[in-house]
């Protein structure tokens, strides 16, 4: 039996300090190493963090000053990819011979993008993947990603992507990811309903992959005084309230859900049960239908200014 440790981070970031959350995100990958994991997944939007219950000043047709101002903050902790942040994390992967998946949020000139950087055990940073579509009032303040950021890395004896939270709700996404033959299926996500559970259920089985869910615990405490959720303002309101886990590729749970506080989530993965798992099934292989249906994937960038380079 070869096996595979793995381990999902369940935290909030300090929202709007990224240097606490950085030195927060370098504590708990080191846990988690020290747990054994050979790979290590942060939840979504974990460096730059995830502002719920914020509204940044938008109605129809309308913007607020404050709102700009908040958003001005707001896109001050975002980072650049590659940046300070991703050399930092790379050297910390590097140190403890890791592969790592962070949840980031990324700033390109004057967009900012939901982002997962990937990074390697010599340090380096290995790719990116920008969500391709935010949800709902996420548009107001994350641009869009493209197909050339979707890429699955080889890490020892399995290959490892990621699916940004509803990201996981795309079947397409699915299919071109599966086409890469992904057998780690990391999903940084915020989603903390219970239905959830059964998104990560269906993954796994229908990918015959594992599935590394990595959710934020995210509390009023963690944002600054200053700043006012629509939740309210007690300390102790739990704005995102976790539901990490891990899947195996039967749709089997070996770790999780884990709710209601911080915590690390490990496993050891069984890779014999890839093979076993994708002999009845195989979604772009003997279980497929080219002949009825196909699957175009752009992965070509897309540029708003094409100079010819």
């Amino acid at each position: 039996m070869s096996t595979y440790a793995v381990a999902v981070v369940q935290a909030g970031s300090e929202l709007f300090d990224t240097p606490r959350t950085m030195d927060k995100a370098v504590r708990l990958v080191t846990e988690a190493a020290g747990q054994g994991a050979q790979l290590v997944v942060l939840p979504e939007a974990f460096i730059g963090g995830y502002p719920k219950g914020l509204d940044f000043g938008v109605r129809i047709g309308m913007r607020s000053d404050a709102g700009r101002d908040e958003f001005r903050r707001y896109h001050d902790g975002a980072i650049t990819v590659p940046g300070p942040e991703t050399e930092r994390l790379g050297e910390l992967a590097g140190q403890l011979s890791i592969h790592l998946v962070a949840g980031v949020i990324e700033r390109d000139g004057g967009t900012l993008y939901c982002t997962a950087v990937f990074l390697g055990p010599d340090g380096s940073l290995l790719g990116k993947h920008r969500k391709l579509m935010p949800t709902a009032a996420e548009r107001v303040i994350w641009g869009t990603g493209d197909g050339s950021t979707m890429p699955v890395f080889a890490a020892d004896e399995v290959r490892f992507g990621a699916a940004i939270c509803w990201e996981n709700y795309m079947p397409l996404y699915r299919t071109a990811m599966y086409d890469k033959r992904i057998d780690l299926w990391c999903a940084p996500t915020v989603d903390e309903r219970e239905t959830w559970q059964a998104t990560m259920r269906h993954i796994a089985l229908e990918g015959r992959c594992f599935v590394l869910s990595a959710c934020q615990y995210l509390t009023r405490a963690n944002l600054p005084t200053d700043v006012h959720p629509a939740q309210g303002d007690d300390p102790d309101t739990v704005l995102i309230g976790g539901g990490s886990v891990i899947v195996g590729p039967l749709g089997d749970v070996l770790a999780g859900p884990l709710r209601g506080q911080e915590g690390i989530l490990r496993a050891d993965l069984d890779l014999d049960d890839l093979a076993r798992a994708r002999f009845d099934f195989d979604a772009v292989g003997h279980y497929a239908r080219p002949d009825v249906f196909t699957l175009h994937v752009n992965e070509t960038r897309q540029r708003a200014v094409d100079t010819g380079r």
